[in-house]
């Protein structure tokens, strides 16, 4: 936790209603979401007990599984899921618009709109991805059946929850965290996992939030009273009817918090580095729609060495492009790096627009300015630092001179300036200027190499086994 958030949360226990700790959103909410609340039985492994779902905030559909310890039962849900969901997922793979590569060589091309899938909790994405792993290699024919549907719908949850673990990335979403990077509340972090009560420190305060402690679940478990009080007698019955109206009654509210906190979400302004993150959304949903489209093969069930360290590298690379991002679209985010040292805000006191580097082979264009500024400098010369309004432009530190009214930093500019030995309009920072400066950087970071799949040492599992040799993987 952060020291502003930690602020924040002091802040809202003390005044008993939730802070903001964001000024814009950080997260890409979608026109057309489709809202999924699955819910299990307690002390049940994945058994699907229900699930609540649809587009339309008025029109929730519920699917109820009778007996869950039912094997039948359970897929007969799960292809129920399927209709629902995977017409939902396949639907935007229509319009596509073309994407330079290789410096506009090329191009490639990408669908134009992706699907959003929201879930009330962590819980609620745990539930998809064992529900993926569980159908994705069922077979659609021989002993016990499925139909096709099922493993396919196993295949796309399976992606989705993949897509969960990239900081970022908005494909499958779950309110509670998609609230928590926007407000701080004075409850702690075990306790804002419970949506009712996130929500309602939001909306209405601590008292509020202390009330819906006792509310219903927003899954994906039921709380085991539930289960032994009315869920035992129903399904021993067999009162399927009465069973679906119970379900109901207990996913309706957190059914309608959901949709809230999704409209609640749209009233803030988007992150302007929120677009670029969804076009990644959108390359991963097209790659994956052309691989199924393609080659159609399940995801192994675990990952070979070397497909698990470059999965571990691209998390990394996400999660530190993703943090540097959000400081650059939002200055209370960026305040936290004020505090530690790693970005300043000063006055432009001097520059020199047209000066030239000709030491080198050829001459270029390397301007200089003078930045005043009263806030800690822990930078040192040789360091380079970035601005968020010229994100294409370095900034190295030639000097750090401290002043009786703080510190004045010489800097030396490079990229971002046209081609020319003259600078474009408005590229160089002017006298009088008020900058950030940062070591924070959006520069792409190039990842470690690693051997081909077919040289794993025996160490780390040896070469993998073919794909299609299910049983061992």
């Amino acid at each position: 936790m952060s020291t502003l958030v930690a602020l924040a949360r002091a802040q809202a226990l003390a005044a008993g209603r939730a802070q903001p700790i964001a000024t814009v959103r950080h997260l890409h909410v979608h026109d057309r979401p489709l809202v999924l609340i699955p819910l299990a039985m307690a002390g049940e492994a994945n058994a699907p007990l229900a699930a609540l779902l649809g587009t339309d905030p008025n029109s929730p559909h519920l699917l109820v599984v009778g007996q869950p310890r039912n094997r039948d039962e359970r897929f007969a849900f799960t292809a129920d899921l399927a209709a629902t969901v995977v017409p939902y997922l396949d639907s935007f793979a229509g319009e596509t618009e073309a994407v330079p590569v290789d410096r506009g060589r090329d191009v490639r091309h990408r669908f134009v709109h992706a699907p959003q899938v929201w879930v009330p909790n962590p819980g609620g994405v745990d539930f998809l991805r064992l529900l993926g792993r569980s159908t994705r290699f069922r077979r659609t024919d021989g002993d016990y059946p499925v139909p096709a549907s099922v493993p396919l719908l196993g295949q796309w949850l399976t992606f989705l929850a993949s897509s969960a673990e990239v900081p970022g990335s908005a494909l499958l979403v779950n309110a509670v965290q998609a609230l928590g990077l926007h407000w701080a509340t004075g409850q702690s972090a075990a306790e804002d996992a419970h949506l009712g009560s996130l929500f309602a420190w939001i909306i209405d305060g601590a008292q509020a939030a202390r009330e819906a402690e006792d509310g219903p679940v927003a899954g994906p478990a039921t709380d085991p009273d539930f289960d032994n009080r009315v869920l035992a007698p129903l399904i021993t019955t067999n009162s399927s009817p009465q069973m679906t109206e119970v379900l109901r009654e207990l996913l309706m509210p957190t059914w309608d918090r959901m949709w809230q906190s999704i409209a609640l979400l749209r009233q803030w302004p988007e992150g302007a580095r929120v677009g670029s993150r969804w076009d990644g959304d959108r390359d991963a949903y097209s790659a994956f729609v052309t691989h199924l489209h393609e080659e159609g093969t399940p995801q192994p069930r675990h990952d070979g060495a070397v497909a698990a360290a470059g999965r571990l590298q691209r998390l990394e690379n996400a999660a530190a492009r993703y943090a540097v991002q959000r400081a650059f679209d939002d200055p209370l985010v960026m305040a936290e790096h004020r505090l530690t040292g790693a970005a300043f805000s000063g006055v432009v006191t001097l520059a020199k627009a047209d000066r030239i580097d000709d030491t080198g082979k050829r001459p270029v264009l390397r301007p200089r300015i003078m930045v005043a500024t009263t806030e800690t400098v822990r930078v040192e010369p040789g360091a380079s630092l970035t601005s968020p309004a010229r994100p294409a432009q370095k900034a190295k530190v030639i000097s750090v001179t401290p002043t009786v009214s703080g510190t004045d930093v010489v800097l030396e500019l490079s990229g971002g300036m046209g081609r020319k030995l003259v600078a474009e309009p408005g590229s160089v920072p002017e006298i009088g200027e008020q900058m950030l400066l940062t070591t924070l950087s959006e520069a792409y970071r190039p990842g470690a190499s690693l051997p081909d799949p077919s040289d794993t040492p025996w160490t780390h599992g040896g070469p993998p086994l073919h794909h299609g040799d299910v049983s061992a993987e």
